[in-house]
C-alpha cells in the first residue's frame, strides 16, 4: 500500500511526492486507503489542469468524473474487466490511472503523446474506441453479449453522459438490452451539459428524476422489506416485474425501468464512499443497471464552471485567469476563424430573409450559429446531438419554402449519411449544409479529421459540393447555396481563415465553374479550398528555380467539376496536378481522373492529397504533413520529379 503520508514526506529534491506518481496499474489504486483517495482526486485534476493549460484539451467533461473514475477502478478490474466512454473526451483520469502517466500524459493531444481519446491500439485498459457521441451503449452492449456467448465473466460498464441519451443509437441500442444480457452496468453521467446546454425532452426528464429526492427511497424500502423476508430476493424480482407490467400501479418507475433496467440514483458524483458503494451493489446484481450519476462539469477549474461550453474543448489557457494564452499581452492574434465568418454571413442572409434558419448539433459556438442564435432565436435550431434528425428536419423543413442551412462539422455528417442521400439528395430538395473542420483537426486526431466528406458526397445525384479558398469565397459560396434549388455542400478547414477583405456584398458564382488564376504551358495545378494559395507559391517557385511555365486554378466546385476548362487544358498541357486537403481515395483527384478517362484523355496527372489511411493526431498540420510527405518542400519534389519522368532527355521547359 502506498505510505498515507507520501504527500507529507518531501523527496530529498524537497519536492512533496504525489500519489499520483506512484500509480502504475489500477491495481495501485485498490491498495490506496479510503482517506488517501480525495488527495489522488486533488492531484488528478491539478494534472489534467496543468496538462491542458498547455496542450488544451476537452478540460470540463475530464474534471467531473475524475471521483467517479477512481471509483470505477476500485471496484472492478481493467483490463479483465470492460469499460466503454461514450465519445471518451471525459477518459484522461482513466489513461492516468492506467498506466499512461509521467512525459506520456504530458504530451496529451501532442505527436508521440496520449490521444485525446479512447483507443485500442494505445492501451489494452481501452476496450473500445471513440469520438463520436452516443457509441458506448451499443458497444458495451456488443462487448457484454461476446462475454455471454464465450461464458466467461467479467463485467462490462458503459460511461454515457446525459447527452449521449438524445442520440437515436443510444435510445435503439437501450431498447435491445434486456432482450440481450442479464450483465451490463450503464452509469449515466448526468452534468446536464454536452457542449452547450442539453435540449429537448430528455433533458427536461433527467431533470426532473434527478431532483426526485422521494423515488429511490420508496424502491429502497421495497427492496429492504422484500429482502429481508424468507425468499425475499424471488419475492422481490417478481415485485420488479408485476410493477413494470401493471403500468407503475403503486411507483412510477423511470424511462429506464420501462426498457426493463433497473435504475438507481440518482447519486453524488464526487462522494467516493457513495460511489463505491453503489458500484459494488451493480457489480453484484443480475440484472442490467443503471446508475444515475450527478457531476459537476469543471469541478476544479472555476474558470471551467463559469464558462462550460469553453471549457468542453479549450485551447490551451491561463489556468489562473481561463483566458486563452493567445490572448496575452504581445501575441499576435490569428485571423477570425472559417465559422466566425460563416456565422456572420449567414445571420446577414437571415436578417433579409426570414426563410433563412439555422440547423446545429449541440455546436452552435464551434459553428458560427451562436451570432444567429443571439440575434434570431427564431431562426436558429439546436437539436442536440443528433445529426440524423438535423439533416432530416432540415428536409422537412425544406420541403415548405424554408431554406435551412445545417452548419455541422464534416466528421459528424458522416452520421446523417442516409438521410443526406434518401432524404434530402433524392427528393432534390434546397438544404444547405456548412462542413466545418474539413480537412484536419489535428490534436483531436482520426475521429475529428474531417477528410472522407468530398469520397461520400460526390457519388450522390443532385449534389452541388464546393470549397472556398479564402473567407470572401465563402461569402459568394453561401449566397450561391442559398440561391440553388437543390442541395448544396460547402466545406472549410478549422483555424483561422487566410485574412482576405471580404466585398460588402457577395455574389453568385457560376455552378460548376472554376476560376483560372494563372496561366501555364507547362503544368497545371488544380487546386481546392485553402491549397490554392499553396499551389501559387509553387507555381511561383518552380518557374524561378525550373523556369516552367505552370499555372494554377482555383477549382471551387468538386461537383459539377469544370469538365470544359479541365480537357481543354488537358489537351494542350503536358501535365496536370490535383491538390485537396482531403484523402486521395474518391477525392477530388478521383474527380478529375474520371473526367479525363471518360473523355479517353491521356493526360498525366499527379495527384497530392492524404494517403488512404487513418491520419493519426499531432502538434498541429504542420507536423502531420511533414509525416506523411506533404510540406511545401516535398510536394515541389513530387512535381517536379514527375516533369521529369514526362521529359526524361532534358526536354527545355516551354519547348
Amino acid at each position: 500500500m502506498i505510505p498515507s503520508d507520501a504527500h507529507a514526506n518531501p523527496e530529498p529534491s524537497g519536492k512533496p511526492v504525489r500519489l499520483l506518481d506512484a500509480i502504475r496499474a489500477p491495481g495501485d489504486v485498490k491498495n490506496l486507503a479510503p482517506a488517501q483517495l480525495p488527495q489522488l482526486a486533488e492531484e488528478l485534476r491539478d494534472e489534467i489542469i496543468a496538462v491542458t493549460s498547455r496542450n488544451g484539451g476537452h478540460v470540463g467533461p475530464n474534471l467531473g468524473v475524475v471521483e467517479l473514475t477512481i471509483a470505477l477502478h476500485r471496484v472492478f478490474d481493467t483490463p479483465a474487466d470492460q469499460f466503454v466512454f461514450d465519445v471518451s473526451h471525459q477518459s484522461y483520469a482513466h489513461k492516468l490511472l492506467t498506466g499512461r502517466g509521467g512525459a506520456f500524459f504530458e504530451k496529451l493531444r501532442q505527436t508521440g503523446g496520449a490521444s485525446g481519446f479512447m483507443n485500442r491500439t494505445e492501451s489494452p485498459h481501452d476496450a473500445f474506441g471513440a469520438g463520436h457521441a452516443g457509441t458506448a451503449l451499443s458497444a458495451a452492449l456488443g462487448i457484454a453479449v461476446a462475454r455471454d456467448l464465450r461464458a466467461t465473466n467479467e463485467h462490462v460498464v458503459a460511461v454515457c453522459g446525459d447527452a449521449s441519451f438524445t442520440c437515436g443509437i443510444t435510445m435503439e441500442a437501450l431498447n435491445n438490452v434486456v432482450t440481450s444480457t442479464r450483465r451490463l452496468i450503464v452509469i449515466l453521467n448526468d452534468n446536464e451539459w454536452s457542449i452547450a446546454k442539453n435540449v429537448g425532452a430528455i433533458s427536461h426528464y433527467l431533470n426532473r428524476l434527478s431532483t426526485n429526492r422521494t423515488y429511490n427511497k420508496i424502491h429502497a424500502d421495497l427492496e429492504k422489506f422484500f429482502t429481508g423476508l424468507p425468499g425475499g430476493h424471488d419475492m422481490h424480482r417478481t415485485w420488479m416485474k408485476w410493477k413494470r407490467e401493471t403500468k407503475d400501479f403503486f411507483v412510477e418507475s423511470s424511462l429506464f425501468e420501462k426498457f426493463g433496467l433497473r435504475y438507481i440514483g440518482p447519486v453524488n458524483g464526487h462522494s467516493l464512499d457513495d460511489l463505491v458503494k453503489n458500484l459494488e451493489f451493480a457489480k453484484n446484481c443480475d440484472t442490467p443497471i443503471l446508475l444515475h450519476v450527478l457531476t459537476k462539469k469543471g469541478l476544479g477549474l472555476p474558470a471551467a464552471i463559469v464558462s462550460p461550453e469553453k471549457f468542453h474543448g479549450a485551447s490551451p489557457y491561463d489556468p489562473l485567469t481561463g483566458e486563452s494564452r493567445h490572448t496575452a499581452p504581445g501575441f499576435a492574434p490569428p485571423a477570425p476563424a472559417w465559422q466566425e465568418f460563416f456565422g456572420r454571413a449567414l445571420l446577414r442572409h437571415a436578417k433579409a430573409d426570414p426563410r433563412v434558419v439555422g440547423i446545429t448539433g449541440a455546436m452552435p459556438s464551434g459553428t458560427g450559429l451562436a451570432h444567429l442564435a443571439a440575434a434570431l432565436p427564431r431562426q436558429f435550431f439546436d437539436v442536440g446531438i443528433a445529426e440524423e434528425h438535423a439533416v432530416l428536419f432540415a428536409a422537412g423543413l425544406a420541403t415548405r419554402d424554408i431554406r435551412p442551412v445545417v452548419a455541422i462539422y464534416s466528421t459528424f455528417l458522416q452520421r446523417g449519411f442516409d438521410q443526406v442521400i434518401h432524404d434530402v439528395c433524392l427528393q432534390n430538395l434546397p438544404v444547405t449544409f456548412c462542413l466545418d473542420r474539413a480537412g484536419l483537426s489535428p490534436n483531436d486526431g482520426p475521429t475529428h479529421h474531417g477528410l472522407f466528406d468530398i469520397a461520400f458526397l460526390r457519388s450522390v445525384p443532385n449534389a452541388v459540393v464546393m470549397q472556398p479558398k479564402d473567407e470572401d469565397e465563402l461569402a459568394d459560396m453561401l449566397h450561391t447555396a442559398l440561391a440553388h434549388r437543390g442541395p448544396a455542400f460547402i466545406r472549410y478547414p478549422r483555424g483561422p481563415a487566410v485574412g482576405v477583405a471580404v466585398k460588402p456584398e457577395p455574389v453568385a458564382l457560376p455552378t460548376g465553374q472554376a476560376e483560372v488564376l494563372r496561366q501555364g504551358s507547362n503544368i497545371i495545378i488544380w487546386a481546392l479550398g485553402p491549397m490554392v494559395y499553396e499551389a501559387l507559391a509553387l507555381a511561383e517557385r518552380l518557374e524561378a528555380g525550373q523556369q516552367l511555365s505552370v499555372g494554377v486554378v482555383n477549382a471551387r466546385f468538386v461537383k459539377p467539376l469544370d469538365r470544359e476548362l479541365l480537357l481543354s487544358q488537358a489537351a494542350v498541357v503536358p501535365l496536370l496536378v490535383t491538390m485537396e486537403d482531403h484523402v486521395l481515395a474518391g477525392g477530388f483527384g478521383s474527380a478529375v481522373l474520371e473526367a479525363l478517362q471518360d473523355a479517353e484523355c491521356p493526360a498525366a496527372v499527379e495527384r497530392i492529397g492524404w494517403p488512404d489511411q487513418f491520419i493519426e493526431h499531432g502538434n498541429d498540420v504542420e507536423t502531420l504533413r511533414a509525416a506523411h510527405g506533404l510540406t511545401p518542400d516535398e510536394i515541389h519534389q513530387r512535381i517536379l520529379a514527375r516533369w521529369r519522368n514526362l521529359h526524361p532527355i532534358g526536354v527545355e521547359a516551354g519547348a
